[in-house]
């Protein structure tokens, strides 16, 4: 066998079973494709003005389920997506929420913190909370259901809460990752057990008819990457 005849990599180590990757791109597609995907991207926008349209718990388990094919460590999967559409419950996590917000405006958040958000007008009143049909509350498991551990916690939820994100972009839905600080009324609201950590707080929704967003810029490539070739 030639040197260029070799294989690159010896078949897989470990004792996991393993399938053929699918391909669904061509090869020489795979630019267009990626401009494609980024052109729908851009045009997300995080929002406060929500429509009370309903939106189909379908269309939530989808969103949810493009979550959880993120990567994770060993696999783990350390995640929980609760989405709450009762009226009750959300009123109570948005007084809730509320009230730590009311201390995060009062004390808690510096002044250049402030200064910073001051631009966007934001302010303690998250009626939102209450608007949007569905509120979805991801939550890290720092253990997983069987006690076992897990691996990466923060990177494996972050990367599964970002593909959350493009898909309810994806369904045409609108959304804002809300993060009250401390969370730990969620996790006492909705009962969630002691290995479960309150990670976001999503609501998600259509956008009112008016809907509209901060005029915001966002770096250009030559400011957010380096290649090295």
């Amino acid at each position: 066998m030639s040197k260029r005849d070799e294989p690159l990599y010896d078949p897989p180590p470990g004792d996991a079973p393993h399938d053929p990757l699918e391909r669904f791109v061509p090869e020489g597609e795979s630019a267009e494709s990626a401009r494609a995907f980024y052109e729908v991207m851009r045009k997300r926008r995080s929002v406060r003005m929500f429509s009370d349209r309903p939106v189909s718990r379908e269309t939530i388990e989808w969103v949810i389920r493009t979550a959880g094919t993120a990567p994770s460590g060993a696999n783990k999967q350390p995640w929980r997506f609760v989405a709450v559409s009762d009226g009750a419950t959300k009123a109570r996590i948005r007084a809730a929420a509320e009230e730590e917000e009311r201390e995060f405006y009062s004390s808690r958040a510096s002044e250049r913190w402030l200064e910073d958000l001051r631009p966007f007008g934001t302010d303690a009143d998250k009626r939102f909370l209450t608007i949007a049909p569905w509120l979805v509350v991801v939550f890290a498991l720092k253990k997983t259901d069987e006690g076992g551990q897990t691996y990466y916690l923060n990177e494996s939820v972050g990367i599964a809460t970002g593909m959350l994100l493009a898909a309810a972009h994806w369904a045409g839905l609108v959304a804002l990752t809300h993060t009250p600080s401390p969370m730990g009324f969620l996790r006492q609201t909705l009962g969630r057990p002691e290995n479960e950590r309150p990670y976001l707080l999503i609501p998600m929704g259509y956008p009112t008819e008016d809907c509209m967003a901060p005029r915001i810029g966002r770096k250009g490539l030559e400011e957010i990457s380096v290649f090295v070739e």
